[in-house]
């Protein structure tokens, strides 16, 4: 019971034993700990009486002896249909369509269309958020201008875009008949939440190319959770190329830059935030696969998420006021609206993006353009923002792009060989 007091009582000493930038010294409110803590009790105020509604209704039978108006809805969020079906053979994705009498040229054309599409989506994403949470708006000769500092309402913008987009697709075309009990969306939405918060505060403390060298490691953790949640077990090549990813991000984290300056600074918060994202994020995307023994679609994957998403946020920055903070922030600097905005609409096009490009070109097309997008990332991030990188460090980005190449290169050889097997003798499951 003296863990979170104390914890609470040592903010300010832990946020003044690091060297921040001079905005984030304001106050130790702004500390991310704080804050973290902050946002974790307003989702709370949410989870727990949700938890203990579906408790009590469970406790209660009410599927059996349940009626009036109400019904559908409670046993759509606590019970569902109780559908399942059986594992898709990707373990989260629907079978890919094959083109049928397609000519060469027109499948050129798609595939140029999808890494098109991806590229300009994420690569725009990747700059405007860098944008926003490093650089400061109304800037002029007499005033230094101000940051904008609170995460959470730019994940909300995020996923308020992404849920009328799932919502207006699931409406417009025939889904499945959807089975799975509402509440389980929550737990993939609530590490969905935090992942996307600690990404945007890493920003705070770490480089663009840092964190981009992050996720591509998550590979690792993935692997971990896999383990943990699924029992999964992995081929030898997965492991050695999880060892290739991580000797990589250690030689780009200990290189060291000459004149290096603030906004490149590594910081301890930095690397913690980015653990955060990477250990959320496996868990959702482990969470998700298990929600997929369930008959959905991906759009319907993304609209459950995204309701919960926008529910947890809102609740916790009405809670706060951190909401009309936010929109007076918007009202006097247009530009963050603009990006704030544009930020939405990329990351909601990206997710629809994805799915087009899986469903017709498969998992492994769809891996090769975003690991050659998050290698663009970095490059455009330092021409623009004028990040500096060692040869050390130059080093071990590529050793981490040749690992994941591998990863794409012998997880189709996999594929093609258990084609080519009879049934049954594959015994290791896919990552």
């Amino acid at each position: 019971r003296f863990c979170l007091p104390l914890m609470l009582a040592s903010l300010p000493t832990m946020a003044a034993a690091e060297e921040f930038p001079p905005a984030l010294q304001d106050s130790w409110g702004d500390f991310w700990l704080f804050r973290f803590f902050v946002n974790a009790a307003g989702y709370a105020s949410i989870v727990v009486p949700g938890f203990l509604l579906i408790q009590y209704f469970k406790r209660r039978n009410y599927l059996e002896t349940g009626r009036g108006i109400c019904f559908p809805v409670i046993k759509s969020c606590v019970f569902g249909s109780e559908v399942k079906s059986v594992h898709q053979e990707d373990g989260s994705l629907p079978p890919r369509v094959e083109p049928t009498e397609s000519s060469t040229a027109r499948q050129v054309f798609k595939l140029a269309f999808c890494a098109a599409g991806l590229q300009a989506s994420y690569l725009t994403w990747g700059v405007l958020q860098e944008r926003v949470m490093t650089r400061t708006y109304g800037a002029t000769e007499t005033d230094p201008g101000e940051k904008f500092k609170d995460s959470q309402f730019l994940v909300f913008m995020n996923r308020i875009l992404a849920f009328t987009v799932a919502g207006l697709y699931c409406a417009l075309t025939k889904q499945p008949r959807h089975g799975a009990p509402m509440y389980k969306y929550s737990f993939a939405s609530l590490s969905n939440i935090l992942s996307s918060w600690c990404q945007y505060e890493a920003l705070k403390y770490v480089s663009f190319p840092t964190q981009v060298l992050a996720k591509a490691s998550k590979v690792i953790p993935v692997m971990m959770m896999g383990k943990l949640v699924s029992r999964k077990s992995y081929e030898y090549w997965e492991y050695l190329t999880a060892a290739l990813i991580s000797v990589g991000v250690s030689m780009f984290l200990l290189s060291s830059a000459p004149n290096r300056h603030l906004s490149t600074v590594t910081t301890f918060s930095g690397i913690v935030l980015l653990a955060g994202y990477i250990i959320f994020d496996s868990f959702t995307s482990n969470w998700q696969d298990a929600l997929f023994t369930y008959k959905m679609s991906p759009v319907q994957m993304m609209f459950g998420v995204n309701v919960f998403s926008c529910l947890f946020t809102v609740g916790s920055l009405l809670e706060q006021g951190a909401l009309l903070e936010s929109v007076r922030f918007m009202a006097r600097h247009s530009e963050f609206t603009a990006h704030a905005v544009l930020l939405s609409v990329c990351s909601a096009c990206g997710q629809l993006f994805i799915f087009y490009t899986i469903n017709q070109f498969g998992a492994a097309v769809f891996t090769i353009i975003m690991t050659l997008r998050q290698a663009f990332a970095i490059l455009l991030s330092c021409l623009i923002y004028g990040h500096t990188v060692t040869v050390m460090g130059g080093m071990g980005v590529a050793v981490v792009f040749v690992a994941l190449f591998l990863r794409v290169y012998a997880r189709s050889r996999m594929k093609k060989r258990s084609k080519k097997l009879p049934p049954g003798d594959t015994s290791v499951q896919k990552v």
